[in-house]
């Protein structure tokens, strides 16, 4: 064999399907060529692709393999910011099941060597019957990419030189005490190794599922918070119409007020002059007693009418306001609407135009990565950048904001009686959904007397 064609280490890439499997494989060099842009995958257009780079034996066994995630275009076309050294981190991963050729060098989401690239990573299913790695190791099998295949050094005996030995020398060899210890400890040595590949992988598993089960925490944090947030404003309209009733009512009774202490004046002019015309005659009385209640029902009646026209004035009122407010709502509906048109004709055009020439608008927020922004997703980045990261993180943006102070300067926060921070470095939370304020941000002295305090 010359040594052009001697078995050596290959480099490939596996692409995983959404239903589970190996769907294509490429070599590295391949795989190379397609990231610079000379070749596309429309079968992949518009597609985030589960991808797992492998580096094969000789003997077709897998001795390392990174899992990782890359996104394409409508086009087919790969992220131009992809940029995961695979290499380096199939060189540093930690150990990982054995897949025939000693326990691989794994690298995933659970085990990253480099943690900002851990968010562009996945951990493989390790699920009986479904176990990514199997099907990994069955797919290197089969072949398909025609790698040089080791041959074999033992080759067969000729039947015809066999020879039998006479039936005196057919007895068993002695057995030797030392070489069964030996080998006794030779399976003992086996059985610990399998063991502990084993629980290392059952470890994988466990914190590949725990990853898992802390996105859908955040998320369901995230849901939870924002309609809290929606019942507040619902209450704080609620409390503001009825302190605005409140505040018709008092005025009303404030009113009436006033009206009933002039009533109860006039009455009592209207008494006193009655008590000296009864000096004067009873006839007299009579009289003016008649016509003081006359008056008495007029002003009475004359202060409702009015009254019930201050009302009706008020209601009038009332509806006008309503009236302008559905004005105005419909009103900034429509401008809102004018608004999107006119965007839509001006600045999302250019956008269109630039992404169907293949720009891709990839931004970077800390705790989110490298983001590749859609194009229906770009206005809402433009209102609100900081809460588009934080929704990528599962959390709030107010969570996002106390983090990213945090993981730009991971120093206790804590203000000390004199007034100022107490600024003990502390470790840095990487990751927005573990942070936890007035926990994460402070030093083991301020957050047990934090605890204290809570438990008090």
């Amino acid at each position: 064999m010359s040594m052009q064609n001697k078995p050596q280490m290959v480099e490939a890439v596996m692409f995983f399907s959404e239903r589970g499997g190996v769907c294509k494989q490429m070599f590295f060099t391949e795989f190379e060529a397609l990231l610079d842009g000379v070749v596309n995958m429309p079968e992949f257009a518009d597609q985030q692709m589960r991808i797992a780079y492998v580096s094969i034996n000789p003997r077709l066994m897998i001795k390392a393999a990174v899992f990782f995630y890359l996104d394409f275009d409508e086009k087919g076309a790969p992220d131009s910011g992809w940029n995961i050294p695979l290499q380096h981190l199939a060189e540093r991963a930690g150990r990982g099941p054995d897949l025939g050729a000693g326990p691989i060098r794994l690298g995933c989401r659970s085990q990253c060597p480099v943690s900002w690239h851990q968010m562009h990573l996945w951990d493989p299913n390790l699920a009986p019957g479904q176990n990514d790695l199997v099907l990994l190791r069955d797919a290197v099998r089969r072949n398909n990419l025609g790698i040089l295949v080791e041959e074999e050094n033992a080759q067969a005996v000729v039947t015809e030189r066999l020879q039998m030995a006479s039936e005196d020398k057919w007895h068993a060899p002695d057995f030797v005490p030392e070489e069964g210890a030996k080998a006794k400890d030779k399976l003992d040595q086996e059985h610990r190794l399998k063991t502990a590949q084993l629980i290392k992988q059952q470890r994988l598993r466990i914190s590949s599922l725990s990853q898992q089960h802390e996105e859908a925490l955040a998320k369901l944090k995230l849901a939870s918070a924002a309609e809290n947030r929606q019942r507040q404003v619902q209450v704080q309209e609620l409390q503001q119409t009825l302190r605005q009733q409140v505040e018709l009512n008092a005025s009303l009774k404030a009113q009436l007020a006033v009206q009933a202490a002039s009533f109860q004046s006039s009455r009592e002019e209207m008494t006193e002059q009655l008590r000296n015309l009864e000096l004067h005659g009873r006839s007299e009385g009579d009289v003016l007693r008649a016509q003081f209640d006359g008056e008495m029902q007029a002003k009475i009646a004359s202060a409702v009418v009015e009254y019930k026209e201050q009302i009706a004035i008020r209601d009038v009122e009332l509806a006008y306001r309503k009236e302008q407010d559905t004005q105005s709502l419909q009103e900034i509906t429509r401008l809102k609407r004018a608004y999107a048109e006119l965007a839509s004709q001006g600045g999302d055009q250019i956008l269109e135009r630039l992404a169907k020439l293949g720009v891709v608008f990839v931004v970077y927020h800390p705790g989110a990565g490298h983001l590749t922004i859609p194009l229906q997703d770009i206005a809402a980045y433009q209102d609100n950048p900081m809460a588009y990261a934080a929704a990528k993180c599962f959390v709030t943006e107010e969570q996002y904001r106390h983090w990213l102070l945090h993981y730009q300067q991971p120093s206790c926060e804590t203000l000390l009686p004199s007034g100022e921070r107490c600024a003990i470095p502390i470790d840095r939370v990487d990751t927005p959904s573990r942070f936890i304020l007035d926990d994460s941000n402070c030093c083991a002295r301020h957050k047990a007397s934090s605890r204290l305090r809570t438990v008090s």
